[in-house]
């Protein structure tokens, strides 16, 4: 699906020229720094710079390694387009004094600092979050990690898939003998997104006290929360959840089931009120619904195998736009599961375009959540290329002696 003639947001976009608030823009006139690769921190920053902030992304030689994951977007890589649209590229060698010196003159002047070393990185680089908020009392930072800064796990390398595992998620994933990795990098997305509550949560703080503070973030806290039901079902009701596949583990029916033409429908029965009306109007067989078998959802869980028989011989004798039809007549919430090339053309799918560094252009999906009153049909910033952005920001931060910095 086509977007309209789309135009750009009304904010400026050009680098390293500050940014006029409006209405749609909380975060114009924040300066962001982010010493950032993969995803989950990118990610983070650029729902800030989405938002108005000036981000400055960090990278060291050869780029932040996510730019070389695929070349799915015309030929540059689509984790990289995502995630760091808006932003503006600093080749920066932070080991090199008069580096560090240019990044601590930025920093001076700097709102919120976001990293994701390798745990121990950024204080070996003079840049630990403490030490930095101590000389520039204003600056919130933004550690993001693996498995936080503290336990025998702190050093561990923690890719998306290996905290998938690791937090438990992929044991309640799948089908009953198969375990399913999540498939897409959930982890990191949920991080980022945690980061940026964490971030909003310290501005409005500062707004009261005129200080930053400090934000951690890991991704295996991250996942953790989303265990919660599981880890409690485990933990004081005896038994986790079982692998179900295309079912839910506590409540029935929901789950999918195959139509004549070979899709598969997913519905999802809430409350006793629908399940009679299902009963009696998408499975024509009212009498289920007071079956001893079928009356309530528990014993519907336990039945669940006959329950899926009977489901099953209506489904499976109607084409899906048929059970569509039905299900919605009877009020019965359902979905498709559909392919990924079926969402590209998903009447729902909003799109925004971008700019690559190539200075072709493509549709990403929109912003998930948008101010009241404001478009969709504008472009997302330019993609950056690798340090384009490096001469034009030294030079503006160049006037200013290490030693005012220092001084602060």
């Amino acid at each position: 699906m086509q977007p309209p003639e789309s135009k750009p947001c009304s904010v400026s976009k050009q680098p390293s020229q500050e940014k006029e608030p409006n209405d749609y823009q909380p975060f114009a006139g924040l300066l962001v720094v982010a010493l950032e690769q993969a995803v989950a921190a990118p990610l983070c920053s650029c729902r800030l710079a989405e938002g108005g902030a000036r981000v400055i992304k960090i990278e060291r030689s050869g780029g932040d390694f996510a730019r070389g994951y695929d070349s799915a977007a015309k030929g540059e890589s689509s984790y990289f387009v995502w995630a760091n649209h808006d932003k503006e590229s600093l080749q920066l060698d932070i080991k090199a004094p008069d580096d560090a010196a240019l990044l601590h003159r930025i920093l001076a002047n700097a709102d919120v600092f976001i990293q994701n070393l390798a745990p121990g990185a950024n204080e070996r680089a003079g840049l630990g979050s403490e030490a930095l908020r101590d000389r520039y009392p204003q600056l919130i930072t933004c550690d993001i990690s693996g498995y936080g800064d503290a336990g025998s796990y702190r050093d561990m390398k923690a890719y998306d898939f290996l905290v998938q595992c690791e937090s438990g998620l992929v044991s309640v994933s799948g089908a009953p003998n198969a375990y399913g990795r999540i498939g897409v990098s959930l982890c990191d997305i949920g991080a980022g997104m945690n980061a940026l509550i964490g971030i909003q949560q310290a501005l409005l703080l500062r707004a009261r006290t005129g200080k930053g503070s400090g934000v951690k973030v890991s991704l295996f806290d991250t996942a953790a929360d989303w265990m919660t039901v599981p880890l409690m079902h485990s933990q004081y009701g005896g038994k986790a959840p079982k692998r179900v596949g295309m079912h839910h583990p506590s409540i029935a029916p929901y789950g999918g089931y195959k139509t004549a033409d070979g899709e598969t429908l997913v519905i999802a029965i809430q409350n006793e009120r629908e399940w009679i009306s299902f009963c009696a109007r998408v499975l024509l067989q009212p009498e289920i619904a007071n079956d001893l078998h079928f009356f309530n959802n528990n014993n519907r869980v336990k039945y669940r195998q006959e329950l899926d028989s009977i489901i099953n011989a209506v489904f499976v004798k109607h084409s899906r736009a048929a059970m569509e039809s039905t299900l919605r007549e009877a009020g019965i919430a359902y979905g498709a599961v559909n392919s990924v090339a079926s969402v590209t053309k998903h009447p729902q799918l909003q799109r925004r375009r971008v700019t690559l560094a190539s200075g072709e252009q493509l549709d990403l999906v929109a912003p998930p959540y948008r101010l009241s009153g404001e478009s969709i049909d504008c472009e997302y910033g330019r993609v950056p290329k690798l340090g384009e952005h490096s001469d034009r920001i030294r030079a503006e931060f160049s006037s200013e002696p290490l030693s005012s910095v220092v001084a602060r």
